[in-house]
């Protein structure tokens, strides 16, 4: 077995999910921001306290996912080497994929409850009730 091949597959597949999960959540809550703003009816500190809380945990989720799946089987030659790196990164990145889309469906339904009309309730002032 050789050591350098699992070790150079540690060193290349961390940093890049790493960078991975930096760009596509500073992207997707860059975007966010609007989608905020809407859901929080223009209030920015809190559309935008919210959308930050929301791009912690993509981090946390989506860092703690990669690290818990990092292991890899003993690599033998750079074929494998090239193997394995390709179902681990590929792996992540439709997990990745699939955490955006669901963060994204997060913000479309809060937009549409947030445009809904308020129902509230009028009170007759005459009423005894």
């Amino acid at each position: 077995m050789n050591a350098t091949y699992n070790l150079s597959a540690y060193f290349i597949y961390l940093p890049t999910v790493i960078i991975l999960t930096i760009v596509i959540s500073n992207l997707l809550f860059k975007n966010g921001k609007i989608f905020m703003l809407d859901i929080f009816h223009q209030k920015q500190d809190i559309a935008f306290a919210t959308n930050s809380l929301f791009k912690i945990g993509f981090y946390l989720l989506n860092i703690g996912f990669a690290l818990k799946i990092v292991e890899f089987y003993p690599i033998e030659t750079s074929e494998d080497l090239i193997v394995s790196l390709s179902e681990k990164l590929g792996g992540f990145s439709i997990y990745l994929g699939i955490m955006m889309l669901l963060n994204l469906l997060l913000f479309m339904k809060g937009r549409k409850h947030a445009l809904k009309p308020n129902l509230k309730i009028e009170t007759n002032e005459n009423s005894n009730i």
